[in-house]
Formats: C-alpha cells, structure tokens, sequence
C-alpha cells in the first residue's frame, strides 16, 4: 500500500470521526438528472442549486420539453443559480447532443463504461468538466470516485496529500489507486472540512481533525471559532 493510499485511509478516519458517516440517499439518483443538478451547481450554494433544479424539474417533468424551448425561458427557471445564460446553454445543449447521438434522453450508454471511458465521453459536451462528469460517477453510477471541486483541491493540497496546481490534476492524481469504497465519505466530508474548517483565508486550524497529519505551512492553532455546519449536500438530495 503506497503512502498516499495510506494517508486518505487516515484522512478518511478522522474526518469519520469529526464529521461522521456523511448521508446517502437511498434510491439511486437518475444519472441525467444528477449531470443537469451537477451544472446547476457550479459557482453557486447548495440550497440555490437545488432550488434552481427542482423549479427546472417542476416547469419541465420530461427533458425532451427542453429541446425546443427559449433559452430564456430555461434561464428564468434556473436565475436563483446564477450564471443562467451559461447553465442554460450547457443544458439545452446536452439535450439537444444527447438526442442527437443517443436518439434517446439519458446516460443509459455510460453505464458499463470503465470510469476514464465515462468521463472522457461526458466532457465532449460543452460545459460539462472534469468535476461535474467525475459526479455522475461517484452520486448516481456509485463508483469509486473522488471529485474534486475547489474545497477539496484546496484541502488536499494543503494536507499535503498532493501537490497540483489545478482541481483536474489533484483529481487524476488522487484518484490513481484511490482506497476501496472510501470515495463517498472522503469527498463529501472533505467539503464540509473546507466549507467549515479550512478556508480559504484564516483556517480555523486550532479546531480541525486533521492539525497533527496537515503540513500547510500557513496553519494556525489559534483560530478556533466553529463554522456554521452545512450538512445538506445536493448531490445526495437528487433522488
């Protein structure tokens, strides 16, 4: 077992214990579903993503509804997100290329791809990344997969588990040989660490589970105010 393997298996244990085992969501969300809520959520909360998916969900029931409507009228459903008119391109656009060479409306054909296959088909559509494909995975397939957003490239750098200088090179490098059935926990309790704990200016070092194992240079044990606890995760609420 390499040391990196060796030290997400200790990261993942301490932030058990600090956080517990993070909810899952009983029923396998739709894959499609999870890709469109994923794009909701980028640059935006949780709760302002959600609320943008269920008004999207609520206006059009069935997807194909998308394929000929105004792109302002998808923006409108979506404005609470933020960045309307680009969210709203990306996923008219997915639909509209979905049907195109699917002639069907989900992401049936991804299923018994290996998870490198799945992911380099699911960035061929505008707007969808590194991040938002590596989701579908992880939420809806239930693969072995970390993703990595800003919270956790900025953590696992600073904890010293890697050393990249962008969110898609800490995921290729984190994900080489990642510890079995770890990826749910790890990820989604390593956002609660960087949304609470670990921020981007002035950590609050002198509360964070992982002070002893971290090797930022920049910690400081007396910050030690408690962050608001964010518990609700969209990516578990899409069901």
């Amino acid at each position: 077992m390499t040391a990196k393997k060796n030290k997400i298996e200790k990261v993942n244990k301490l932030l058990i214990g600090r956080f517990g085992i993070p909810k899952r969501s009983k029923n396998r969300p739709d894959p499609l579903d999870l890709l469109i809520a994923t794009i909701l959520s980028q640059n935006t909360n949780d709760n302002n993503s959600f609320k943008a998916f269920k008004n999207l969900k609520n206006r059009y029931p069935s997807w194909d509804l998308l394929l000929d409507e105004k792109r302002s009228s998808i923006e409108k459903q979506i404005r609470v997100a933020g960045l309307g008119a680009a969210k709203s391109e990306a996923i008219q656009n997915l639909i509209v290329k979905l049907v195109e060479d699917q002639r069907t409306l989900n992401l049936n054909h991804i299923v018994k791809m290996q998870d490198e296959e799945a992911i380099a088909e699911l960035t061929r559509y505008k707007g969808i990344g590194v991040k938002t494909a590596s989701c579908v995975l992880l939420f809806a397939l239930r693969r072995n997969i970390c993703p990595v957003d800003t919270h956790v490239h900025r953590t696992l750098n600073r904890i010293g588990i890697v050393s990249e200088k962008t969110p898609d090179k800490t995921f290729y490098t984190l994900n080489r040989n990642f510890p079995c059935k770890s990826a749910h926990s790890f990820h989604t309790n390593l956002i609660r660490l960087g949304r609470e704990i670990c921020l981007p200016s002035k950590p609050r070092c002198g509360i964070c589970p992982l002070y002893q194992i971290c090797r930022y240079p920049g910690k400081n044990p007396g910050i030690k105010e408690a962050g608001k606890e964010k518990e609700f995760m969209l990516l578990d609420s899409i069901d």
